[in-house]
């Protein structure tokens, strides 16, 4: 599990009971997400005892009306919402420029899983390195990425580390503001770090029960 900083790495060990879960504070932003998550599983891979999936959780912004504060999200994709280029007409994904990718999908099997067992809403987890701070940007987001739910700054770190070892991610994230204006006195964390514990306590049976080698 790696979550960026220790309040939500505290928040998720509070439930989580999934024997041999590991759980570290990666840092905020992609770039050291990305590090500190290729950190860890190399150091598990040369134990020879790899992990079977990789989490990436914390609190996040919600698109609202679509995850509204203290509600749980569960990305079907995790898409790099801001790697790519300015252009005069518009924003180009890396992935239109020839090269790179953008999105990983977790497994569908498990995100069914989860939805299940948590309530937690289905949709489109936005990595950003520039946290939204207006209306403009966040029209802007959904604009271009219309399932979105959420936004973050580690998830898509995390998958590239996960992808590069072949290992199955998935992301859960606790809606702790709504994204546009930056409004700090309008945040929630305590809620959303409740229901992140909340989350992962209901979330324990499909951690322990989960098998890649089965899906």
């Amino acid at each position: 599990m790696a979550t960026a900083v220790p309040a939500e790495r505290d928040a998720v060990a509070r439930a989580l009971t999934a024997p041999g879960a590991e759980l570290i504070a990666v840092g905020v932003g992609p770039a050291q997400a990305a590090a500190a998550t290729a950190t860890a599983l190399t150091t598990a891979a040369l134990k020879g005892t790899p992990y079977g999936l990789v989490v990436s959780t914390g609190i996040a912004g919600g698109f609202a009306p679509h995850a509204p504060v203290g509600s749980l999200v569960v990305a079907d994709e995790i898409t790099a919402a801001d790697l790519g280029a300015e252009t005069p007409d518009g924003f180009l994904p890396v992935t239109e420029l020839g090269f790179g990718t953008v999105t990983h999908r977790p497994p569908e099997a498990l995100v069914r899983e989860v939805v299940a067992a948590t309530g937690a809403r289905p949709g489109a987890v936005l990595t950003v390195s520039t946290v939204t701070g207006t209306a403009v940007r966040a029209a802007q987001l959904r604009e271009r990425h219309p399932t979105a739910l959420a936004e973050a700054m580690e998830g898509f770190g995390v998958a590239e580390a996960a992808a590069a070892h072949g290992t199955p991610v998935l992301e859960l994230r606790a809606v702790s503001n709504a994204v546009g204006p930056r409004d700090r006195a309008a945040w929630r964390i305590a809620d959303a770090l409740a229901a992140l514990t909340e989350g992962f306590g209901k979330l324990a049976p499909v951690l322990e029960s989960w098998n890649p080698h089965e899906q």
